[in-house]
Formats: structure tokens, sequence, C-alpha cells
């Protein structure tokens, strides 16, 4: 039994999914520079870091609401895993890039924005080091 009555396993068992739970939507990135420009016709989100673990979801403020945009999606990451996903104004995945060791990965979609002209993107580090992400959007047609 543990010092409060709870075996010793099942304490450690919860506090683990506690803390699991906390972190979750969490984005740890260490050495970190994230930098975003909005033109009136497109623009585009950067970012690297030295280290990144967790996963997490941004917006970036278009200024275009309820557009269709074109987007090209560049991924790197010298170890890990790292993973970009664009999500519609619907909340569906419109277009995912997953990184390979130290090798860039681009593709190139669509995504809708929300009525209030937000980007939304979800990044995903698993003991990702010395990488980084491009997204690159503009008005479709």
């Amino acid at each position: 039994m543990g010092r409060r009555g709870l075996p010793a396993a099942p304490a450690r068992f919860v506090l683990l999914a506690a803390l699991a739970l906390s972190l979750s939507g969490c984005m740890f990135m260490s050495g970190g520079q994230v930098s975003s420009d909005v033109l009136p016709d497109g623009g585009n989100i950067s970012a690297a870091f030295v280290g990144a673990d967790g996963r997490q979801e941004q917006t970036l403020d278009t200024g275009a609401a309820g557009a269709t945009l074109s987007a090209i999606v560049i991924v790197q990451a010298e170890r890990g895993e790292l993973q970009v996903e664009l999500i519609n104004d619907d909340g569906s995945t419109a277009l995912v890039v997953k990184g390979r060791p130290s090798e860039s990965v681009s593709r190139s979609g669509s995504v809708r924005t929300d009525a209030q002209g937000r980007l939304r993107y979800r990044v995903t580090a698993v003991g990702a080091r010395n990488g980084g992400y491009q997204v690159l959007y503009q008005r479709a047609g």
C-alpha cells in the first residue's frame, strides 16, 4: 500500500494519466522562432526550432473570411517526427505533411478559412530536432 492508502502502482498510473491529460494539446519547443507575413492576397507562416515535442493547434488571421486558399506546406527535421496538418473551416483535415528524418517534404493542396478568416493548422512533433516548417498560401483563383 502507498502512503495515502492507494497501492503504489495504481497511484503512479493515475498521476501519469493526469499529467498526460494536462499536457495534451501542448507543444514544447526549444530554441524556437515563429514568424508570419500576411498580405492582401496571401502570406506565410514559418517556424524553426532546435527541439520540439507535443501537439498544438494554431490559427492565423488571413483576413480572407470563408475563402479557399491554395497552400504549400514544407516540413523538415534532422531527427524525430514532425507533421503539419491544415484544417478546413468545418474541422476536416485538408492536407497532411509528415516529415522524414534529414529530408525536406512538401505537399500542396487547398484549405478553407473560417468565417473570421482564420487558417487553422496543427503541428505534431515527437523527438523532433533541428527542424522547422513553412506554410505558404494565397487565395485560390
